[in-house]
């Protein structure tokens, strides 16, 4: 039943009365309503003496008259006993059923009538003691009213999400032979992409009048199968519907989730809020906030008397639905979409994350098709490579240094053992004494880790923090903001120097990380739009991703150390960030129209191939746009990242 399916804890209070019986010192009237009460409340008239049934009949004629409220039990109390003879009263009874979560009540007052027979009082019975009005041929029927889900809205307003045509397209048993259901269930099944052979089973299995669906399609334009090709098929047909949908497939799907039938371990975690055959979120934000979009089912109880054609209802009780509010977030569609676009073609893990700098707004969230529905973009761990040098910059710049100070490039770097050299092909001509501006122009390795002796790892991990990397936010939605080992000596510190060994973000993360650069101050990202992200991401009825428990830890934390991040030090930020563009390693970012594009490339091995296989990354920052391109297993940032962050931001000035 949903909501009605809720225990309640009941006490049954007696009023204070003052009729007697024809002996003061035995049983009275108010006593025998007392119990009376008691046991309409528990389900038990065992212990009642009636005048014409057992308690225990009662109790069975009870149970079967209620049997549609029988995860709930109502509260009873007598509110009062009068006497309408020497040997007889009548008992007011007032029943409260607690329905739901809401603040209606199903309430109303019933009468027994009370005899004395043998010096003992007995209650007259028929199910209208029970439930008001109720005869003895009626039993109660309780139906729920769906409620209008709510939307999922964008920046600006803009409607993501909203109940969208579909066509559900399956096979109806009542309109073909028992002999062509194979024939017909395997042509559909082709026609619509499926398996043939199972859905030919799942045809075959079901009830005699079943309609079976196959699939459901969006019912616009693009859709793969018409009409026609659907009714050339015996039995087949298509039912036209509606379904709670984003604009298109792929737009934002891992962040956004999908809405249909609930599945039974939903049912068993939703503590009586969903009933089997509801439609409710089955995953990302639609699952964690579906009480919020989905609202509350309304409900209608009915006296119903007979059955098919015969049957006949009396409403006793009903409650409207609620409407779901909507979820408002800070996606900007129109960059989600360029975003979606631009990856579609990358066939390994991708990802572009957008953030608006000064106010810190989510804007993309986008994977490409190689995540295979995975969140890679806020989900996603690893080594960042070379965009970490931008924090590794800003732990030198509060060392002393300047982007002129002179650092020290060689060809290779050994420490402890360890060869550490730059990227092949990198130009002899920024080796040896370089500034630092040039250091991270080039992306020149040995010129980070030859000034290991001047950050310390704690001093790194500091650094990265300013900029908001491993400083978890509570975003509404499981993410992972990064991590930095605060101690790391010899070679995995050395390693860290550049974005390597134990040092971990998420696309994300990197997004933060150029951001705050924008603003000149760390950056707190938000997803939820018009309002702060809140302490703890709203319960989730279940939960796949793999950080949610590392998520919630996160946000019962401490307050992060505030970030001591200068507008110097990110002026000189941007500036090296700019070098990178008209001097280093992405030169294609230069003639972008509109503000200048400041970025960082980066690429990091893993594995263990020789050569290792490399994620590549870029940063960007343009006017009041930070972004992070990801690809998973690309060659350098500069190589596999660079032409996919020109589109974006080509498109996105636009």
């Amino acid at each position: 039943m949903g909501k009605t399916n809720i225990t309640s804890v009941l006490t049954v209070a007696a009023l204070a009365l003052t009729l007697t019986s024809c002996s003061q010192d035995g049983p009275t009237a108010e006593d025998a309503a007392t119990r009376l009460a008691e046991g309409l409340a528990g389900g038990d008239l065992s212990s009642v003496a009636f005048a014409a049934v057992s308690g225990e009949d009662a109790t069975a004629q009870l149970e079967e008259i209620t049997a549609a409220l029988d995860a709930v039990s109502p509260k009873v109390s007598v509110a009062g006993v009068e006497s309408t003879g020497e040997d007889t009263a009548t008992a007011q009874l007032n029943h409260v059923w607690d329905l739901d979560d809401s603040d209606k009540d199903w309430t109303y007052t019933t009468t027994a009538e009370l005899t004395l027979v043998d010096d003992q009082w007995q209650a007259g019975w028929d199910p209208s003691v029970a439930v008001d009005g109720l005869s003895a041929e009626a039993s109660l029927a309780v139906s729920r009213t769906p409620a209008e889900r709510a939307e999922v809205l964008g920046a600006g307003g803009e409607v993501l999400v909203t109940d969208r045509p579909v066509i559900r397209v399956g096979i109806d048993k009542t309109r073909i032979d028992a002999s062509g259901l194979e024939s017909s269930s395997a042509a559909l099944a082709e026609l619509v992409g499926i398996d043939p052979a199972a859905y030919t089973e799942q045809v075959l299995s079901a009830g005699e009048q079943a309609f079976v669906e196959a699939i459901v399609l969006r019912d616009n334009e693009d859709r793969p199968v018409s009409d026609e090709e659907i009714d050339a098929i015996p039995g087949a047909s298509g039912i036209p519907d509606t379904m709670s949908l984003a604009p298109t497939r792929t737009f934002a799907r891992e962040l956004l989730g999908s809405v249909g039938p609930v599945t039974a371990e939903l049912v068993e975690q939703s503590a009586g809020r969903l009933e089997p055959g509801d439609v409710a979120g089955l995953s990302g934000l639609q699952l964690q906030y579906d009480e919020q979009l989905g609202g509350t089912p309304g409900m209608v109880i009915e006296a119903v008397t007979g059955e098919g054609e015969a049957r006949t209802s009396e409403v006793l009780f009903e409650k409207a639905p609620v409407p779901g509010e909507p979820l408002e977030l800070t996606l900007d569609p129109a960059l989600q979409t360029l975003a979606e676009n631009v990856l579609a073609e990358e066939p390994s893990a991708s990802s572009i994350v957008a953030i608006r700098p000064s106010t810190g707004e989510i804007l993309t969230v986008a994977n490409g098709p190689g995540s295979e529905g995975l969140q890679t973009a806020l989900l996603g761990q690893y080594p960042p490579g070379s965009t970490f040098k931008v924090a590794t910059s800003l732990a030198l710049l509060k060392n002393g240094f300047t982007p002129q100070t002179p650092t020290s490039c060689p060809e290779e770097l050994v420490v402890e053992g360890r060869a550490f050299n730059n990227v092949p092909g990198y130009p002899a001509q920024f080796t040896g004494k370089i500034p630092l501006l040039q250091a991270v122009a080039q992306s020149c390795n040995t010129g980070f880790i030859s000034q290991r002796d001047v950050v310390s790892q704690e001093a790194l991990a500091s650094a990265a923090a300013d900029l908001g990397i491993g400083i978890d936010v509570p975003i509404g939605t499981p993410a992972f903001f990064g991590s930095v080992p605060t101690e790391a000596d010899g070679t995995a510190h050395a390693a860290s120097m550049i974005g390597q060994g134990e040092v971990l973000v998420s696309p994300l993360s990197l997004a933060i990380m150029a951001a705050s650069v924008g603003a000149g101050e760390r950056v707190a990202p938000t997803l939820l739009a018009g309002t702060a992200a809140p302490e703890e991401a709203p319960p989730s009825l279940a939960s796949a991703e793999p950080s949610t428990e590392q998520t919630a830890e996160a946000q019962t934390q401490p307050a992060p150390t505030p970030s001591s991040l200068t507008a110097d030090e990110a002026a000189a930020l941007r500036e090296m960030m700019g070098a990178v563009v008209t001097v280093g390693g992405a030169q294609l970012l230069a003639d972008i129209p509109g503000e200048p594009v400041l970025a960082k490339t980066g690429t990091a091995e893993f594995g263990t191939e020789d050569p290792p296989r490399t994620h590549a990354w870029v940063v960007a920052l343009q006017g009041d746009l930070a972004v992070a391109v990801f690809v998973e297993e690309g060659e350098r940032g500069s190589i596999s990242g660079g032409p996919l962050m020109e589109e974006f931001l080509r498109g996105a000035g636009q």
